[in-house]
């Protein structure tokens, strides 16, 4: 039974170079060929492969934000030019990690690995929660999935995330976002001097803080521009002060 497999990668030349040595192998069946991560996510959601070769350093949306927005990802190998992003791929358990230009010995290898492992299940795969995953781009905005369409919020305009059990609701002045991810991944991946986790359930944007206020005894809360109440446990209270400097 052959494996079906999508190539993303915003260069044709490579595109082409890497389906021409895959097209040679009769357990590989190349589903869709994509030059971005858009059209990435639409193969995926309409082929539902078994594998994919992508690349990380892309327009629009990175390698890494696309595999944030696939709730039941397939495996995994990563294709890129940049060698220092070696061990962030290994870190979200990817199969195997290709460096262009890529050998057709190189690339031989790489498959009797595949093949070998996507004959049993790999536990975590996209494991992506750390801070040393992030890209530059990566720093200023959130990328979600809104009615099927990919949507790229900067992160101005999150007024402030909350926790909804396996998701986290991103909101804005619009609208809300539903986002398949962990609060710790947040709390860790956006600049601490701008966004505050006030309590487990909530992190907050502070440049969209109207005011604090006191409701009982030594417990607070953040009235947002938008007029939005937020709980501050005490641990949060502590590190908005810090950021407030008040």
């Amino acid at each position: 039974m052959s494996m079906k497999t999508i190539i993303i990668d915003d260069e044709p030349l490579a595109r082409a170079l890497l389906t021409e040595m895959l097209e040679d192998d009769k357990e590989i069946e190349i589903v869709a060929s994509c030059n971005d991560g858009f059209e990435g996510l639409k193969a995926i959601q309409e082929h539902q492969p078994d594998l994919i070769f992508l690349d990380i350093q892309m327009p629009k949306i990175t390698g890494f934000e696309l595999l944030e927005l696939l709730e039941n990802p397939p495996k995994v190998v990563f294709t890129t030019a940049y060698d220092e992003y070696a061990l962030k791929a290994f870190e979200v358990n990817a199969l195997d990690y290709l460096l262009k230009p890529i050998s057709p010995e190189r690339l031989q290898k790489s498959l009797e690995k595949i093949k070998s492992q996507l004959k049993q299940p790999i536990a975590g795969q996209l494991n992506i929660d750390t801070k040393t995953l992030q890209l530059p781009e990566q720093s200023q905005r959130i990328v979600v999935k809104d009615s099927g369409h990919i949507k790229i919020i900067p992160l101005p305009d999150v007024l402030y995330i909350e926790a909804a059990d396996d998701y986290v609701k991103v909101t804005t002045a619009d609208k809300y976002y539903l986002k398949h991810q962990r609060m710790a991944h947040f709390e860790a991946q956006l600049p601490a001097h701008q966004f505050v986790r006030v309590h487990r359930s909530y992190i907050v944007n502070v440049q969209h803080i109207h005011k604090v206020e006191l409701y009982e005894k030594e417990n607070y809360c953040v009235i947002l521009r938008n007029n939005a109440k937020i709980t501050v446990s005490r641990s949060g209270y502590s590190k908005l002060k810090a950021v407030l400097g008040i």
